[in-house]
């Protein structure tokens, strides 16, 4: 087997897992099993290419193998939204708004963030604006997350147990009119990235050299950021937060395709992705009984491979 090989099986394991989870303990339930199943399946899908997509994409544009766009207080973003409306509307406000408009108010609200973000610290073509962005996006974390909290401590326990299914990354509440519009969205978002392929594979080369072979640097991370923020904003709002997994899907692609392509790592990141999705939500059914949940598995996964690396970087430095 020659070096690089082990992501070429990637896809089939993954479509063998879709056909166990669809079907396993089915009792082949066509009228009612079968058809929720697919529908977590299809989430599953969406949210592992958006999650791989904008990880790859961002390390990309960042050059910096261990940050993931959460970092941008996009997640941040959506779980204040989410405690503002408990806060204000109590539970009516899952009746007000329902799930689509949830959905698409959350979306569209992450969307507004990153615009202002990019328009006020990317004006300039200069090196400093995309590090100053990773700054200020992670002292916005902190301070909408402390609000977050403070806002936790006003609501009811009814209220607070609301806000703790939003912060768990589910396949449970989606419903198929938001996968469909999820599913157009992330589309057009990765036919449009595709033709830039080229522009991404000399954005891993560094600033300067980009711009050397003709790359106007600004312009082009601009465009990606906007793709990836709108690859979160459809993920974050469809599923919920999906912290450390974005480091763990990038850096995996990076080492079983052994190359830094886009046009290897993005497909092997979406397979490790949704492949992951797969085993935490059969793991949750199947072994533990409903008694944990898909964001715990994942976070415990990825947070433990995320300090093996760091710990292993180290030595490697000493």
């Amino acid at each position: 087997m020659h070096r690089g090989s082990p992501h070429k099986l990637l896809w089939p394991t993954v479509i063998g897992l879709a056909l166990g989870f669809l079907f396993f303990r089915s009792g082949l339930d066509f009228g009612y099993i079968i058809p929720k199943r697919a529908t977590r399946l299809a989430a599953m899908l969406i949210g592992g290419v958006c999650v791989a997509w904008s990880s790859i994409t961002f390390q990309t544009i960042t050059g910096n193998r261990i940050l993931t766009p959460a970092i941008m207080g996009y997640e941040a973003v959506y779980l204040l939204f989410q405690a503002m409306l408990l806060l204000l509307m109590g539970t009516r406000s899952l009746a007000v708004l329902g799930a689509n408009g949830n959905v698409f108010a959350s979306a569209l609200l992450m969307l507004g963030y990153s615009w202002a973000l990019h328009r006020w610290l990317l004006r300039e073509a200069s090196g400093p604006g995309v590090h100053t962005l990773l700054l200020l996006g992670l002292v916005l974390t902190i301070v909408l997350s402390t609000f977050t909290q403070f806002i936790q401590l006003s609501i009811s326990p009814g209220e607070f147990s609301i806000m703790l299914g939003f912060s768990q990354a589910s396949f449970a509440r989606v419903t198929p009119a938001q996968l469909l519009t999820a599913a157009l969205v992330v589309a057009a978002v990765c036919l449009a990235a595709l033709k830039m392929l080229p522009t991404l594979d000399v954005l891993l080369l560094g600033r300067d050299k980009a711009i050397s072979l003709g790359v106007h640097y600004t312009r082009a991370v601009r465009l990606h950021l906007a793709l990836v923020a709108v690859l979160v904003a459809v993920s974050t709002s469809l599923l919920g937060p999906t912290a450390f997994m974005g480091i763990f899907v990038a850096n995996t692609s990076y080492a079983l395709t052994c190359s830094f392509r886009h046009r290897s790592t993005l497909p092997t990141g979406c397979a490790i992705s949704i492949g992951l999705f797969l085993l935490a939500q059969l793991a949750v059914e199947h072994l533990f009984n409903y008694r944990t949940t898909v964001t715990i598995l994942v976070n415990l996964l990825c947070g433990a491979w995320f300090l093996a690396l760091m710990l292993r970087r180290t030595r490697e430095a000493a």
